[in-house]
């Protein structure tokens, strides 16, 4: 029971991302207004962490399974992509690579500012 309510509250988060989609005129996805209320509902404690812990913690060990629809509509699509192959790993090579890069020097500044600010040593 406890998993449902749990899954319920995120449930309902999403939802009122969806509202806000509706609502506000932005090209802003509805998914990224929900991950945006429940962020500020758990950074001001209006959401305690335990409301959602495992039911997030099963949801990311199942997040791979999540993935194979999208896999089998670039198989379906396949016959519409091997014409741009190359494009496609051009943009998909360097976009990881900005991402890892952003990441990398991100997580660097965190790590010297929370150093910085008297945080915990490694």
């Amino acid at each position: 029971m406890k998993y449902l309510k749990q899954f319920t509250l995120i449930l309902a988060i999403s939802f009122a991302g969806e509202i806000l989609h509706y609502l506000i005129p932005l090209p802003i996805p509805a998914s990224i207004y929900g991950l945006v209320l429940l962020f500020a509902g758990l950074e001001t404690k209006l959401i305690p962490l335990h409301a959602v812990k495992e039911i997030s913690t099963f949801l990311i060990e199942i997040m791979p399974v999540m993935f194979i629809p999208a896999a089998v509509g670039l198989i379906d699509s396949w016959g519409l992509m091997a014409n741009h192959i190359a494009a496609y790993l051009v943009v998909t090579f360097v976009t990881t690579v900005a991402v890892m890069a952003i990441s990398g020097l991100v997580t660097q500044f965190v790590i010297r500012k929370s150093r910085k600010d008297g945080g915990e040593d490694e």
